[in-house]
């Protein structure tokens, strides 16, 4: 057996860099932390995401730092990794194999045996020479594109890593080899700064009349976005840039994978255009994992192991193999694993899903999955808007946050079909918690305007009526009056009509609701009140019902029957607390906390409203946060802070643009703030309370709430004086003036 020996100046077969790496400061950093402490690392992620290139930049990184001198000779006695430099633990290089085109598993250790320069002619298993030569060597080998073969190339590794202690492997793939000891780094797109400053980087290179122009900029932040920052369509979106402008490119965008492709010569195969870069992956998934991949492309956005089991499961695709093939779409960088606050949750890149879409197409599948998606969605709804009057309330919250992409696609699928527009309608309606209770007004008015543009549909009533008490509840939030009073008599009517007691209950307790932000404080009482008997009489019991509650006690309260209001409330409160509601609780505690304050308790006003506040953050409820920190202004310059009322009342008002029109135009709610700003004037002057406000007006949502929370910053106390000595002698030891120690008295002992 013979070996071509390495020569005493060869450090590696390293491709010079013909284009440098822009950003990923912060990964090269962790990839070489990472190659400190383990001695197999592997970058995973997405095709084209920028693994090769991260990590022929990581390894440029160690053979540069390698081959600087070095203060001592390695010591072979010395422990692994113990005080030991680059120069010492990669002293016989760093060296690249490209493994992508290699099919055949006979041909793996060829491979790796030809990109370190040996030959062997003897009739060795190519492993055993390998294993051979660098069983005495300390370098670093990286392995690029293994997929294919990523079995044998674990089972390769392993072997080598045992046999060769001083060997490090860093692998780049689309999933990691599972090895023990194994460190993986996922990566993802760069984030949109180095995503821009990429695509112009190229752009320059190719086009050398590239400028960046103000005006330009946005286009190109929409275009890296749109493209999901993914370096390698970022590059081939540079090279289309010569023959076209960005916002001609952004326009062609629709079939992006017709359009990003070329690249540059002597690019491999699989990078020549995006369809290929993504196809690679496509080619490397087995049949069921590529029908999962196909059917994973109805969602948008974020989705859960359960809408993927209900959506995709079928005859040939068993509900209980969902969960493996979650897991290996997972492994292979096609899916992203995403925490969020509703829990685990799953994701492609847009550029993924799209192949997805394009493959599931072709299947003729996709009508059909679009409306199994729709399903799961409605039927999610509705166990949401359930699930509302419970103590899972925030979860519920947090759930549909995460799904509004989908239930965005949803409520499309429903309303582009007009057999379907009744399930639109319902949809619409059912989020009305999601809508009103999670600060998401302008956009449930948007489903639900368009949800009603659609004539009645026989047999379906009830999902329209539902609709229309919804968006007169939505517009009287708003402050769209006309709106609001046309859907809620449509809907009263209508429920007259189709004899449904539940919806003539909700049309009334709406309509009570506009009277009350209409200053129509007699009028809002007795339909308030109405539908109160309505809802009993229906046996309707949830957080609207409490709502109407608190809104009825709200006009009790503007109306100086303060007793009745707290009644009213405090049991609101108590029927909130046995069932775990929060946000109709919120409202019942702004009500206390008036009637606490015109009763004079202002410490109490502000316990109730600091809980009103958080509760309202935590559901993102902007109305109702806007109401309490309004209120608590005014609490604020009654304790004898105007500078923080000031402040806050000026926090509040950019709320309001959120919202609509400023406190629904009405008189008693706008009370209090007319009375801080009067008070918190007068005692400021104008120029300081423009100032104070000013700054409110600049402090971001979370500063506002945290410092709502926290409350004005305690005054020192003065420093009271020390107490007058009792004694003539203890006089004297003080040092008060007039005061002499008693003649005969001992040093430091008060007189008998």
């Amino acid at each position: 057996m013979r070996q071509r020996p390495l020569h005493p100046n060869t450090r590696g077969n390293l491709p010079s860099e013909l284009s440098g790496l822009v950003g990923r400061g912060g990964e090269l950093g962790e990839l070489a932390r990472l190659l400190e402490s383990s001695r197999l690392v592997t970058v995973t992620g997405v095709g084209g995401v920028g693994k090769s290139r991260l990590v022929l930049a990581a390894a440029r990184r160690v053979a540069g730092r390698a081959a600087e001198p070095s203060d001592s000779a390695p010591s072979d006695s010395a422990p692994e990794g113990l005080r030991e430099g680059p120069q010492e633990r990669y002293c016989d290089g760093v060296w690249l194999a490209e493994l992508a085109s290699v099919r055949e598993p006979e041909l793996l250790e060829l491979t790796l045996a030809e990109a370190l320069g040996l030959t062997d002619h003897t009739t060795r298993p190519p492993r055993t020479v390998l294993a051979e030569h660098l069983a005495g060597r300390r370098l670093l080998l990286v392995l690029d594109g293994f997929e294919q073969l990523v079995e044998e190339t674990a089972a390769l590794v392993r072997e080598l890593l045992v046999r060769a202690p001083g060997l490090r492997v860093l692998a780049a793939g689309r999933r990691p080899l599972a090895l023990d000891g194994e460190q993986t780094f996922p990566l993802a797109p760069p984030d949109p700064e180095e995503a821009l400053a990429l695509l112009c980087a190229r752009a320059a290179a190719a086009d050398p009349g590239f400028a960046v122009t103000e005006a330009g900029r946005p286009v190109l932040v929409e275009l890296c976005a749109r493209l999901d920052g993914l370096p390698l369509a970022l590059e081939l979106a540079a090279g289309r840039l010569r023959a076209l402008s960005p916002a001609q490119l952004l326009a062609r965008l629709e079939d992006r994978f017709a359009l990003l492709t070329g690249g540059t010569r002597g690019a491999l195969p699989r990078h020549r255009a995006l369809r290929t870069a993504i196809g690679w992956s496509h080619e490397l998934c087995t049949a069921p994992e590529r029908l999962l991949w196909a059917r994973l492309s109805v969602f948008a956005g974020q989705f859960d192991l359960d809408a993927a089991e209900y959506v995709c499961s079928g005859p040939d695709l068993p509900v209980e193999s969902v969960l493996d093939l979650v897991g290996e779409l997972l492994a292979q960088s096609l899916l992203c694993r995403v925490e969020t606050a509703a829990g685990v949750r799953y994701r492609m890149l847009e550029t993924v899903r799209l192949y997805g879409a394009g493959w599931l197409e072709s299947l003729g599948d996709a009508a059909r999955l679009r409306r199994r998606h729709r399903d799961w969605y409605t039927g999610l709804a509705t166990w949401c808007e359930l699930d509302w009057f419970s103590p899972r309330q925030h979860e519920v919250a947090a759930l549909m946050e995460a799904e509004l992409a989908n239930l965005r696609l949803a409520l499309e699928c429903c309303l582009e079909d007009p057999e379907e527009v009744h399930l639109g309608q319902y949809l619409a309606g059912t989020l009305w918690f999601y809508w009103a209770g999670c600060g998401r007004l302008t956009e449930g008015r948007h489903w639900l305007d368009r949800a009603l543009e659609n004539l009645p549909q026989a047999g379906y009533e009830g999902s329209r009526l539902k609709a229309l008490w919804v968006l007169g509840y939505v517009a009287a939030l708003q402050g769209d009056t006309v709106a609001s009073m046309s859907a809620l008599y449509e809907c009263r009517d209508g429920a007259a009509r189709t004899e449904n007691p539940v919806a003539a209950a909700y049309a009334v307790h709406r309509l009570g609701c506009l009277a009350l932000v209409s200053d129509d404080m007699a009028r809002a009482g007795e339909l308030l009140g109405s539908a109160l008997e309505r809802y009993r009489e229906a046996g309707e019991l949830n957080s609207n019902v409490l709502m109407c509650q608190v809104e009825l006690a709200m006009a009790l309260a503007f109306q100086g029957d303060l007793a009745g209001a707290l009644s009213l409330c405090r049991e609101v409160r108590d029927i909130c607390e046995e069932r775990g509601e929060r946000w109709t609780k919120a409202y019942a505690l702004y009500v206390l906390a008036y009637a606490a304050l015109d009763a004079g308790g202002t410490g109490e006003a502000r316990r109730l409203l600091a809980e009103c506040v958080a509760i309202n953050h935590v559901f993102r409820d902007l109305v109702g946060l806007v109401l309490a920190v309004e209120l608590l202004a005014l609490v604020t310059v009654t304790e004898g802070e105007p500078a923080e009322a000031a402040v806050l009342q000026g926090a509040a008002e950019p709320m309001w643009e959120g919202v609509g029109l400023r406190l629904f135009g009405s008189g008693y709610f706008n009370a209090p703030r007319l009375m801080c700003q009067e008070r918190a004037g007068e005692l400021l002057g104008a120029e300081r309370y423009a100032a104070c406000a000013g700054h409110g007006r600049a402090l971001a949502l979370d500063e506002l709430v945290e410092r709502a929370l926290r409350g004005p910053e305690p005054k020192p106390k003065p420093v009271p004086p020390l107490p007058r000595p009792r004694t003539a002698a203890g006089r004297a030891a003080a040092g008060y003036p007039g005061s002499r120690k008693p003649a005969g008295s001992p040093e430091g002992e008060p007189a008998g």
